[in-house]
């Protein structure tokens, strides 16, 4: 037997000096132990990716992955040699349904974060949209906390609407006086042509509102200037609190982060929701293989041996807890009774020796 071969029986939790006794067995155990082997395997690479959203060390990674897949190889390790061939399948089933449900649990722990770096691109794809979200609602928020810029706008506004009013007022007072000067006649003007009395009014109406129009547009566009160094000032501070609020969503792209956006992946996409309930599917049929192979697989000769040896090792012990007694008696009756356990157990450890041979 090669040393794999008894690496991959340790592996399965079988009893290497039994299975030697049981040819027939050997393939079955090697394929139980390397599904448990594999199984550890993929625990590490799976939580060697989720570790890597949180630690840059690659050696803090690798240290805390052997760790994972140790303790995952341990405990699949346990539930497959803990379970034991009865030939009866509803205690064997109760024997094994907290099993089965360890193994499941198991299963969804590994298989998570490998699906998240097999959909990795579209993951980020998804994130990016976060981050996007995030953002304009960033801004949304910060702008509302500065609820003075709107009132400062809103000055400004009020501000050029009364020059323009001026402005407006001037050109109507131009328009009148280049109709009274050419002689057309309205509602405002005589309808002579020249420069005559009328005129002369309409020009100083229009000096007027010219001189009137320039000394708003300077006063307002004085106010409007401080207005708006004060609206820059008031920006400043709000784009210091947007770098700030956008360090946290740089860092937006942890393992939480990533499960959320691959949660919203699979309810808007069909494709990725049925392929991710494969994926959990196939693991999930990987862990409890070894499980379920000892529940539909009939009682074999290894098991027959492992109860043999195990009766052996009680016998021995309550022979040596016999020995102790101070009753000569009662342990005269006891060793008669020890003696014809063992001769029992020695005739069916042969007859299991035999059926295998």
């Amino acid at each position: 037997m090669h040393n794999v071969e008894k690496f991959l029986i340790f592996c399965s939790g079988a009893y290497l000096p039994l299975v030697r006794r049981c040819p027939v067995s050997i393939n079955r155990f090697l394929g139980i132990g390397a599904t448990v082997l594999f199984t550890a395997v993929f625990a590490g690479l799976s939580v060697s990716y989720a570790l890597s959203t949180i630690f840059s060390s690659f050696w803090v990674i690798l240290v805390i992955a052997l760790i994972w897949a140790l303790m995952i190889f341990n405990l699949d390790r346990y539930i497959v040699s803990t379970l034991k061939k009865q030939d009866q399948f509803f205690p064997e089933f109760k024997q094994a349904l907290p099993r089965l449900v360890l193994a499941l649990l198991i299963a969804l722990v590994i298989a998570k974060p490998l699906e998240l770096r097999i959909f990795e691109k579209e993951i980020n794809r998804q994130l990016d949209e976060h981050r996007l979200l995030t953002i304009e609602n960033s801004r949304k928020k910060i702008s509302e906390g500065f609820p003075e810029i709107s009132a400062l706008e809103s000055k400004i506004q009020g501000l050029r609407d009364a020059i323009a009013a001026k402005e407006a007022f001037r050109n109507q007072k131009q328009r009148e006086y280049d109709q009274e000067r050419f002689g057309i006649k309205t509602e405002g003007t005589t309808g002579l042509a020249g420069i005559g009395i009328n005129a002369e009014k309409k020009e100083k109406q229009l000096d007027q509102a010219e001189q009137d129009y320039q000394y708003t547009q300077r006063l307002n566009e004085s106010k409007i200037q401080e207005l708006e160094e004060e609206i820059r000032g008031i920006n400043v501070l709000k784009e210091q609190e947007f770098q700030n609020q956008m360090v946290s969503v740089d860092a937006y792209d942890g393992l939480a982060a990533r499960l959320q956006a691959f949660k919203d992946l699979t309810l808007k996409n069909t494709a990725i929701y049925w392929a991710n309930w494969l994926i959990i599917l196939l693991f999930v049929m990987i862990e409890m293989a070894p499980i379920l192979v000892k529940l539909m697989g009939n009682r074999g000769p290894y098991d027959q041996l492992l109860d043999f040896h195990e009766a052996g090792i009680v016998l021995a012990g309550e022979e040596q807890w016999h020995k102790k007694s101070g009753d000569s008696a009662l342990r005269k009756e006891v060793f008669d009774d020890l003696y014809d356990k063992r001769k029992a157990h020695r005739v069916n450890f042969e007859l299991g020796m035999l059926g295998e041979k």
